[in-house]
């Protein structure tokens, strides 16, 4: 599947789409809902931040992230559910971070969904701490971490096995 699949720059056109595959997530069923109900991706949030999406070559949405760059975070990553395990988060979190380091940032903040937080750490992300629940949205605390992005010059990610653990 990665080997055809294409990562672009997402444009407003894209926003009914993206906020399709957020509302489908499987991971924001049962108490994780109401962080999702009503959400929406906007085509003016893909205009001003860093949004970029995995297509195959019939253009269906396989995932998207989306960039913050002041202050730096990984704002949203997705991947279609039926495709989660074929490496498309990873290879978006390698576009990312190289995203990142071209525009200067040395490590990006990531909030985790809590189910989230085991890939987080197999890409590289360092645990910084817990961000507080903030209700009525999010009603639990998430983990909270640093994605590096390396000198300008290194690869984005280390293989999953040099990870310390």
């Amino acid at each position: 599947m990665t080997s055809t699949m294409t990562i672009r720059r997402a444009t407003a056109r894209d926003a009914k789409r993206l906020t399709r595959l957020v509302r489908a997530s499987s991971a924001y069923e049962g108490p994780y809902a109401p962080m999702i109900a009503g959400y929406r991706v906007g085509p003016d949030y893909i205009e001003t931040h860093q949004v970029f999406l995995a297509v195959d070559p019939g253009n269906r949405v396989l995932g998207f992230y989306a960039l913050v760059l002041d202050p730096p975070e990984l704002d949203l990553l997705f991947v279609a559910d039926d495709l989660q395990g074929c490496g498309i988060g990873r290879l978006l979190v390698a576009h990312m971070t190289d995203r990142a380091r071209a525009a200067g940032v040395d490590g990006v903040r990531v909030v985790s969904h809590p189910p989230a937080e085991g890939f987080y750490r197999s890409v590289g992300a360092r645990y910084t701490g817990t961000d507080a629940a903030h209700p009525p949205a999010v009603m639990w605390d998430r983990p909270e971490f640093v994605l590096p992005t390396g000198p300008v010059g290194s690869t984005a990610l280390t293989p999953p096995a040099a990870q310390p653990a």
